[in-house]
């Protein structure tokens, strides 16, 4: 469906700048825009791997900064401070673009955050959680090499959606998984290769928001859990039930979530939204079509 979601035509609030997980799309946040309502602008930029931004360039080794360039892009195209939200590898994503342009995010909402590179920081767990990573990471790094692309979607989605969740699939959705896979590689690289030291993170000083499901696998769980201490304004919520696919599983509780979080954190545009087009949302809009 492209990158964009929402475009109010008048000025908003701040604008909500939300990062899919690997393998989904701008359309995994229908729902928080809906919740968002016309007075905010809503903007889904689609990563590398998706049809409508197609494939790495291969013109050198893909890391966050390469997928994080088009948010940074989109962020220095405005004047406002941003709300920004990721979930899973787009959290990831968010976590650089953050540390990139902090003077202009207004709050941040993680969900399970794929911020792989910490788990050397958090001693045996931390070990062991990067060891289970690194086992599906291989996995789908092998059937891509292999040139089973469907084994590879496979494992990626029944590990991070429980055994059998791919045979509960819409046909159309597997095709588009498949067409996917190739970039799963370069996704799990890009995260746990990622330099930034945990104490990187101490200087992000606006709030932020730390989201896990009830279920939510090991390696992610540990993240979530230690994340919020690495960080000056930071809490964590549980969504009773969800795992770690909430904001598509339990799409209503995390969404009402992310929109108290934002409406708490209500900036003010870095000059005023009367004098700044470009704090509209059909500008915001265009900065990314």
């Amino acid at each position: 469906m492209g990158s964009e979601i929402a475009r109010p035509t008048r000025p908003t609030p701040g604008p909500v700048i939300a990062l899919h997980c690997s393998g989904a799309g701008a359309a995994q946040w229908r729902r928080l825009g809906e919740t968002l309502g016309p007075e905010y602008a809503l903007v889904a930029p689609e990563h590398f791997g998706c049809d409508s931004v197609g494939p790495w360039t291969g013109e050198h080794a893909f890391t966050l900064a390469d997928e994080a360039a088009r948010t940074i892009a989109l962020i220095d195209a405005t004047e406002c401070k941003m709300h920004l939200v990721g979930h899973s590898y787009g959290g990831g994503v968010a976590l650089h673009v953050a540390l990139a342009r902090p003077e202009r995010i207004a709050s941040l909402t993680l969900y399970e955050p794929s911020a792989f590179h910490l788990l050397k920081a958090f001693g045996d767990r931390g070990i062991a959680a990067l060891a289970e990573i690194k086992a599906i990471a291989g996995k789908a790094g092998d059937g891509v090499v292999t040139g089973d692309y469907r084994g590879a979607a496979e494992a990626f989605v029944d590990y991070w959606s429980g055994q059998g969740a791919w045979e509960t699939l819409r046909p159309a959705l597997r095709d588009a998984l498949v067409r996917w896979t190739p970039k799963a590689p370069l996704d799990f690289a890009a995260l746990i290769e990622e330099p930034t030291p945990a104490s990187g993170y101490m200087h992000l000083r606006f709030p932020v928001l730390i989201i896990r499901g009830e279920h939510a696998p090991a390696p992610t769980r540990l993240i979530a859990e230690k994340l919020p201490s690495l960080l000056p304004d930071a809490r964590l919520e549980v969504i009773a039930g969800a795992g770690h696919m909430g904001p598509l599983t339990h799409a209503a509780e995390v969404s009402a979530l992310i929109v108290r979080h934002v409406a708490a954190a209500r900036p003010r545009s870095v000059v005023d939204a009367d004098a700044a087009p470009e704090c509209r949302g059909v500008r915001i809009a265009e900065a990314v079509a």
